[in-house]
């Protein structure tokens, strides 16, 4: 009987622990939330009274907490073109863009901030179905995409599940073609998931955050300059070296530049 007791007192007690722990987790999320809480609207009062350097220091303290989201870096964004800092507004607007492809305001914001970029980039116009193809993979975030095919996942197994357990015929036939169109669409979406999730952690993008910088010809500051780029300007990072990271532009050219002159979207 001692024994009996004893054992169940551990338990309760280990139970005891682990549910103050869990407590203490969403006390602590509880907490986090009510200070990000307070900072976003301390920084939106601070927008509205036109205090646009103190609403983007207020968000810049959001933003080392760990916190990331939509409202932030579109807030972001829209203090920093009131500033008049086009670089550092197209860089948030491109960090909403890459979290909400389809928010109509984030891109009409950012639409309007890439007007007042100075270069203008000559590309060659893409073929109709590669324009499709890059509107279905932005369609939805790396999350979305993910999201999605766990619903196509869950679809088939219930599929499977209905058609064993079922035991008329056409009830076994419908589950038999909901569980094909759920496969076929499972195979797209994971397909459509892994090259999103392959550009993510391949491909990064970077905005000029300078007036001005001479891109030169290898990483070195005494090198030939190659071309010069400004603020606001949207380039690929193709390779690092020390403190220099070579560029690529939408038209093809590529050059060096000091890593402290763009910031990573």
């Amino acid at each position: 009987m001692f024994n009996i007791k004893k054992n169940n007192f551990i338990k309760l007690e280990k139970s005891f622990f682990f549910l103050f722990l869990i407590s203490l987790v969403l006390c602590s999320n509880i907490a986090f939330g009510s200070e990000v809480g307070d900072l976003m609207k301390a920084g939106n009062d601070y927008y509205q009274r036109k205090q646009y350097d103190k609403a983007i220091d207020t968000y810049q303290k959001v933003m080392q907490m760990g916190y990331e989201g939509v409202s932030l870096y579109y807030n972001l964004g829209d203090a920093y073109y009131r500033e008049g800092k086009i670089g550092y507004a197209i860089l948030y607007f491109e960090k909403a863009h890459r979290l909400a492809p389809g928010d109509g305001d984030v891109n009409h914001n950012l639409a309007i901030a890439n007007t007042k970029t100075v270069d203008k980039i000559n590309t060659m116009p893409q073929f109709f179905l590669f324009q499709w193809w890059e509107s279905l993979l932005a369609f939805f975030t790396l999350t979305g995409w993910t999201y999605l095919a766990y619903i196509f996942y869950i679809f088939l197994l219930v599929s499977i599940g209905l058609y064993f357990f079922l035991k008329r015929p056409r009830f076994q036939r419908y589950s038999f073609f909901a569980g094909l169109i759920s496969l076929v669409a499972l195979v797209i979406t994971a397909s459509l998931l892994i090259i999103k999730l392959n550009r993510e952690l391949n491909i990064k993008n970077a905005i000029i955050i300078e007036t001005s910088v001479n891109v030169k010809q290898a990483p070195d500051p005494t090198s030939s300059d190659a071309f010069v780029i400004h603020e606001g300007l949207k380039v690929r990072e193709e390779d690092h070296v020390d403190n220099w990271v070579k560029i690529k532009l939408q038209d093809g050219k590529e050059g060096w530049m000091p890593q402290k002159d763009l910031k990573t979207i």
